[in-house]
């Protein structure tokens, strides 16, 4: 109830079908070379046709690829809302089905979702762990404008172009005993996006005593919720 309750605020939009029924279901790729997805509908979606939703993008680690959709919901935002059905935000975890993940697919799917649910563009977050994490890195590095929030989780990525992000809202996360994905991979990027001196301070918590699998205590805190709930994206940016 805690994390559904530090999201709950939507904004009125431009009116489109309802359409998708509330809960969580599978959806195969719209097109040969697409990911496959698990699709959380929040409840009350069908309720007001000119509400747009926040959306929130999950990006699962390498243990979830494969074809069996199924097995994004085990870790992350997937497995919260199953706990946590009232949560009121679209939530998109796509299924990679080998190899790393591919931002120009990403963006493709994110094109899908807009054209398919009511998106408040203004309220796109982006989220994932270890690959997935990596990966959250990566496609905001490409799009920065397209996200009002990001939360890698476990990851890391090389630091030649933090100024890219200096003025998006940040919150990674990570356990200090992390010898897969080493801590200093998200504290020396956060630390660049610091340096660059953006309008927004990007955090950083490390969880002591906690080893890769950092994303169980980071999704389940009603802070984190709480905290990309509010952030909105900043049309200048």
């Amino acid at each position: 109830m805690l994390i559904a309750a530090a999201l709950f605020a939507v904004a009125a939009g431009a009116a489109e079908p309802a359409g998708p029924v509330a809960g969580q279901a599978p959806h195969m790729a719209y097109r040969t070379g697409d990911y496959a997805f698990q699709m959380f509908v929040p409840r009350g979606y069908g309720d007001d046709r000119k509400t747009r939703w926040p959306l929130m993008i999950f990006l699962h680690g390498s243990g979830e690829r494969g074809t069996d959709v199924s097995v994004v919901a085990k870790w992350g935002p997937p497995a919260v809302v199953s706990r946590h059905p009232g949560t009121p935000m679209l939530i998109a975890s796509p299924q990679l089905p080998a190899g790393d993940w591919d931002v120009a697919t990403l963006d493709r799917l994110l094109a899908d979702l807009r054209r398919t649910y009511r998106v408040d563009d203004a309220r796109i977050y982006l989220t994932g762990l270890s690959l997935g994490g990596m990966a959250t890195w990566r496609w905001a590095l490409a799009h920065p404008a397209l996200f009002a929030a990001i939360a890698p989780v476990a990851a890391k990525t090389p630091t030649d172009a933090a100024c890219t992000l200096k003025d998006l809202p940040i919150w990674a996360l990570h356990g200090d005993r992390d010898e897969a994905v080493p801590v200093r991979g998200d504290f020396e990027m956060v630390e660049a996006v610091r340096a660059c001196r953006g309008n927004v301070a990007p955090r950083l918590t490390v969880y002591p005593d906690t080893d890769h699998f950092s994303w169980v205590p980071a999704y389940d805190d009603p802070a984190l919720w709480r905290w990309i709930g509010e952030q909105r994206r900043v049309s200048s940016r």
